[in-house]
């Protein structure tokens, strides 16, 4: 007799699921799909870093917080 194994879910504490087991068989069918996306978050926290650096970059970030700075304080709840 040949044992069937079923997805299993991993839940946190509240309940939510995290994280799931898949069969070999269909771990296979999605794991091209999985390997693409972990290239796709290394090359974007590679962009990540290079923009940590880049002058023109932080003078955008710079220039837009400043317009949005007064916004900003009216928006946030302030301590009492």
């Amino acid at each position: 007799m040949q044992a069937t194994l079923a997805r299993q879910f991993i839940k946190d504490a509240t309940g939510q699921p995290v994280a799931v087991l898949l069969p070999i068989e269909e771990y296979a069918l999605v794991r091209t799909l999985l390997e693409r996306r972990d290239q796709e978050l290394a090359a974007q926290m590679h962009d990540m870093q290079l923009a940590a650096n880049d002058p023109l970059f932080l003078a955008d970030l710079h220039e837009t917080m400043a317009a949005f700075e007064a916004t900003d304080v009216e928006w946030w709840e302030h301590a009492a």
